[in-house]
């Protein structure tokens, strides 16, 4: 398995990050750890969370029992130090989660506290803020974007804050670095302007959906990850199980996301099928495992730390885990830029 920088902060991490946001709902505590152990023993050393964890559904009732599990593991196996752990303050308007209070000095410790009690650690490798307080464009809301009512000084002054809350963390020993998630370059760049101005730590990282359908980072942001070592940790890279091709035909398998979500979080569009077909094509010319390939594209982009995926049988984890084997060619590159052109942003 290949291994990449973890932003500047001195830590390598896997080029396949586990995700875990089925853990609990459309997967049991033993699968979940049955998951971790075997990625482990292919190298991977990554593991992403969130406090809201697990997804599909959300709900009050499950909220925080991914990383129960995940801290269930930690005390069965003793394996803590081959893990480096990714976990997330959620944002303002997660009821299940502090009434749904914005990102606050207030708020950290208390968030960084309950994961570390659920996840039965001392401290977190990487410390997320799961969406901004003033919002984002992701999750479909580019399409008609406007930031116009954000107050500039009051989200400053907040990243100001919440910047000096965290090196208190930092200092304290809960965590270790800090991470962004559905952020845009702008907001990037102002945490970062505020660190290096030393208000608190730097950020390493920025999670954001990425993937063959999804590609709203390959511009500003890209250029941004380039030069300031702030590499993307990419989320839903198979599109929510999209460019695996089962979805394809009007096929619902039992037990998936799109049975238990219909539409994909916004993703099920007329247009999206149209271009899965195109990138199965290319597959199917090239002998390639669809879920292997937008995978492995994943991973030749220049600003990729490292593709988060997640599995609910063994079958689809092994899958993925052979993606860090995969080394497409130069034909098939070509064939996936050009079917992006002819389906770009499909949702």
């Amino acid at each position: 398995m290949k291994m990449k920088p973890l932003g500047r902060t001195g830590l390598n991490v896997s080029a396949l990050c586990l995700g875990s946001m089925t853990w609990g709902t459309q997967n049991t505590l033993q699968e979940g750890h049955a998951q971790i152990e075997r990625a482990l023993e292919r190298g991977v050393n990554f593991i992403d969370t969130a406090e809201m964890y697990p997804t599909t559904p959300i709900s009050g009732e499950t909220t925080g029992r991914t990383e129960e599990i995940i801290g269930d593991w930690f005390a069965k196996a003793g394996r803590r130090d081959d893990v480096i752990l990714a976990t997330k303050h959620s944002g303002a308007g997660f009821k299940h989660a502090r009434d749904g209070a914005p990102i606050s000095a207030k708020t950290i410790p208390q968030a960084i506290e309950g994961s570390l009690r659920r996840l039965k650690t001392d401290c977190i490798d990487l410390y997320q803020f799961h969406w901004p307080n003033r919002g984002s464009y992701m999750f479909r809301k580019n399409w008609r974007f406007d930031p116009s009512g954000q107050n500039r000084e009051e989200t400053l002054a907040h990243m100001q804050e919440a910047l000096e809350a965290l090196q208190s963390e930092v200092e304290r020993g809960t965590i270790r670095h800090f991470g962004l998630s559905n952020e845009s370059a702008w907001g990037t760049a102002q945490w970062l302007r505020l660190a290096g101005a030393g208000h608190g730590p730097r950020a390493a990282t920025i999670q954001n959906e990425y993937s063959l359908m999804c590609r709203l980072y390959d511009t500003d942001l890209a250029e941004l990850s380039v030069n300031e070592d702030v590499g993307l940790l990419a989320f839903s890279p198979l599109a929510a199980g999209f460019l695996t091709g089962k979805y394809q035909g009007g096929a619902v398998p039992g037990g998936s996301r799109m049975a238990i979500n219909g539409d994909l979080g916004g993703r099920k569009t007329g247009r999206a099928f149209g271009a899965v077909e195109a990138y199965l094509g290319i597959a199917r010319k090239h002998g390639l495992d669809p879920s292997q390939m937008a995978l492995a594209w994943c991973l030749t982009r220049p600003f990729m730390c490292s593709a988060i995926f997640g599995a609910t049988t063994p079958d689809q984890l092994e899958i993925a885990l052979g993606a860090g084997d995969i080394t497409l060619s130069g034909e098939v590159l070509e064939e996936i830029e050009t079917a992006h052109k002819e389906h770009p942003m499909p949702y």
